[in-house]
């Protein structure tokens, strides 16, 4: 079975990286969706003459809610699977292939890249965030998520469809996995490779967005509704 899979890439404001990771995935053969979240600079254009399709917001909403935006044009468009990666140039598009094998195993609806390789050159405040974060997401879904914060991704078409989505920012992704482990879907990690620059600062606010992941594993423990059993 070969999926029918396009590439989502949230961007805001990473004219410079989108280009070039775009014609890296477009060498794959794959569809490329761009969700341009209301960049001021040339990510539109350049995605555009890179070949991907652009969705652009008229202003910023979130990275969350791009992907929203994406899904929504993934399931309208028939396809049977998305990719998910950041626009900053941090994944190696030479990976999308392992991942999209991943998911057409059994328990491979939802397929997540793990850094654990990449760990010596992660920054340390990101990479002690992101160890208790994926702890505690680990704790609320009961499955191993190792790196709950990787924006690599596969999500077949079957989870889009059953699961329903509200937060808009940085705190969408872990929604997502939480979503999908109550309604019964498998989570499987893959090792993945990472590359770390500082071409494009990070828009994750450590106080708002710790804020935003709070609230969300509050509303996941006071969820009185029983979770599926694993599909």
């Amino acid at each position: 079975m070969s999926l029918r899979s396009c590439v989502i890439i949230p961007g805001f404001n990473t004219a410079g990286t989108i280009g070039p990771l775009v014609r890296q995935i477009r060498q794959l053969h794959l569809d490329v969706v761009v969700v341009n979240d209301g960049s001021t600079d040339d990510t539109a254009h350049d995605a555009t003459e890179a070949g991907a399709l652009v969705i652009s917001h008229l202003k910023n909403q979130g990275k969350g809610m791009a992907l929203r935006t994406g899904f929504a044009f993934a399931l309208q468009a028939g396809y049977d699977a998305v990719v998910t990666l950041d626009s900053d140039g941090q994944h190696d598009p030479q990976d999308i292939p392992q991942l999209l094998e991943a998911a057409e195993r059994p328990h491979g609806a939802i397929v997540i890249g793990h850094r654990v390789m990449d760990d010596a050159s992660m920054p340390l405040l990101r990479l002690w965030t992101n160890r208790v974060m994926s702890g505690i997401v680990s704790w609320l879904t009961g499955q191993q998520i190792p790196d709950s914060q990787c924006g690599f991704r596969v999500i077949r078409r079957r989870v889009l469809e059953t699961i329903q989505l509200s937060t808009r920012r940085f705190d969408g992704e872990t929604e997502l996995l939480l979503a999908a482990a109550h309604d019964g879907w498998a989570v499987t990690s893959m090792p993945i490779r990472t590359i770390y620059t500082k071409r494009h600062a990070s828009h994750i606010h450590p106080l708002w967005d710790g804020v935003r992941f709070a609230r969300l594993v509050l509303k996941h423990l006071l969820d009185v509704s029983p979770p599926r059993r694993f599909r």
